[in-house]
């Protein structure tokens, strides 16, 4: 087992990097790779009815993206300046990502809502992290849904104007609970009408939360994979979910996780005895190479960044050499990576 980050990095060519979703959804392609075998064959998100097995339980992560990100300018200098908000703290202020972060020192203000709000900072943070007030005569939420943006990841580069359709894209059509500041993007290739197809083939679909953070995808700054920490993420895993995952390990069934963040979810609720149990809690689990998985067998995903924790996370679950072998297909066969590209079914 590698321990060296460095031993999870790959070569990925900028064209690769998908700048716009498949249309429709599910017409993205699917890379189904055997985790035992190795084997991989090429098909097409909209044939999962037929990759996956009768018996299968899928389960999706439901969180929804808020419209959290803010541009504006700080007050003293009129440079741009960006803010995405990550959650409430006491006292009505908030914990933000905040660039520049070296202009954003305690005291600076930065004018968004095109003047008419202001956050002031008031604490610092580690890694660009600041405490912020907001000084705005309505609700956070009133504000974030008039002048707030989807926080497009910055390798997509519109990522500052957003297009319309980066509204509707840039979520799974089964979200709706907000929290999230990323997508689940392996759950952004499913349509109602797949949906609505799989559970006639005999296929499950069960639910799960875990509100995405930034720690998902904050870089890795360990050298060393094993003293990676993520984290804390909050997580609900309802009674009917838990009891039907539980059940389908009992009968043999197969567990199928859409997305890391749903893993992360499973993996965080699951017993010693392998019982699933409902669970509202902040996890910080962190899996890497080595982990022992207890509840997922398969696993629906994108390409991820290289030495990302999500990276370590797939490679943990399929093994370092299976998953770069599979992406030095990917690439030369023209797969599109990232949060609109094409996906992956590890089974």
């Amino acid at each position: 087992m590698a321990d060296s980050l460095a031993a999870y990095d790959y070569h990925l060519p900028v064209d690769r990097i998908a700048q716009d979703p498949a249309e429709p959804r599910d017409a993205a392609r699917l890379l189904v790779l055997d985790r035992r075998s190795g084997a991989r064959r090429d098909a097409f998100v909209r044939d999962l009815d037929a990759v996956l097995r009768p018996g299968d339980c899928l389960v999706v992560n439901d969180t929804r993206v808020v419209p959290a990100r803010l541009f504006g300018r700080l007050e003293r200098t009129g440079r741009e300046a960006e803010l995405l908000l990550l959650r409430p703290l006491e006292d009505g202020e908030w914990e933000a990502l905040v660039r520049p972060a070296r202009h954003c020192r305690p005291g600076a203000a930065v004018l968004v809502a095109d003047g008419r709000a202001r956050a002031v900072v008031t604490g610092t943070g580690e890694v660009g992290r600041r405490r912020v007030k907001l000084e705005w005569p309505g609700s956070v939420a009133d504000l974030l849904t008039a002048y707030g943006l989807p926080p497009l990841p910055p390798y997509i580069r519109r990522y500052r104007k957003p297009e319309g359709a980066d509204w509707a894209r840039y979520q799974t059509v089964y979200a709706t609970r907000a929290g999230a500041v990323a997508a689940p993007t392996a759950g952004l290739h499913f349509t109602e009408a797949l949906l609505a197809r799989l559970p006639a083939g005999g296929i499950e679909i069960q639910r799960v939360t875990l509100h995405v953070g930034p720690g998902t995808f904050r870089p890795v700054r360990a050298t060393r994979v094993a003293d990676h920490r993520m984290e804390a993420e909050w997580l609900e895993v309802p009674a009917v979910t838990g009891a039907a995952l539980t059940r389908a390990r009992a009968e043999g069934r197969r567990v199928v996780a859409v997305g890391t963040t749903t893993v992360r979810a499973l993996e965080s609720a699951v017993c010693e005895d392998g019982r699933v149990e409902p669970t509202a809690a902040w996890t910080d689990l962190t899996i890497v190479p080595g982990y022992r998985f207890r509840v997922v067998d398969a696993l629906l995903t994108n390409f991820h960044l290289p030495r990302s924790s999500l990276l370590l996370l797939v490679a943990a679950f399929a093994g370092r050499e299976r998953i770069l072998d599979a992406y030095r297909h990917a690439v030369s066969a023209g797969y599109r990576f990232y949060s609109y590209g094409d996906a992956m079914l590890i089974v």
